[in-house]
């Protein structure tokens, strides 16, 4: 399998791991086969309120497909959705993440590299996906959080 993991970089803060947003969320995934079709993988994105699957073959991760490369690659390419297989149409290789990597390393790859998506991979176990949606709400929740702290210390109800 061609992947690509995020490396550390010490510029970026290193605040909560993305295994406390897998825990909250769940660690379900919904994947599909290569050999499925494109019609397919859509109308299970469409069942399950999903933007990606990700493509298993056996019990690897082969790719992801989404809803952009639905988009991009048969829409405006003019194939038959029916027809086509996910495999012509997935991206690989994937770009994933561990459950080490923290929310801040995760945003700042989501935002470099132009993806929504980010399959979570424990060794070689898919523990889980997340997305900028998942990344930006644990985001706010935390702000909010601050935000209600500092209120409870200018009233003078912060805890000594």
């Amino acid at each position: 399998m061609k992947s690509a993991v995020l490396t550390a970089d010490p510029e970026i803060s290193f605040s909560e791991p993305i295994e406390l947003i897998l825990r909250e969320k769940g660690h379900g995934v919904w994947f599909i086969a290569p050999e499925a079709t494109v019609y397919e993988a859509i109308q299970m994105m469409s069942d399950k309120h999903i933007g990606a699957l990700v493509v298993v073959s056996g019990d690897r991760l082969v790719g992801i497909v989404s809803e952009r490369d639905y988009a991009r690659k048969v829409i405006l390419k003019g194939k038959q959705s029916q027809t086509t297989p996910v495999r012509e149409i997935m991206t690989t290789p994937v770009l994933y993440v561990t459950p080490e990597h923290t929310v801040d390393q995760c945003l700042r790859l989501m935002t470099s590299r132009h993806v929504r998506h980010l399959p979570v991979l424990d060794g070689e176990s898919i523990a889980g996906v997340i997305s900028i949606g998942d990344l930006v709400e644990f985001t706010i929740r935390g702000h909010k959080h601050m935000i209600h702290q500092l209120e409870n210390y200018i009233a003078g109800a912060y805890p000594a």
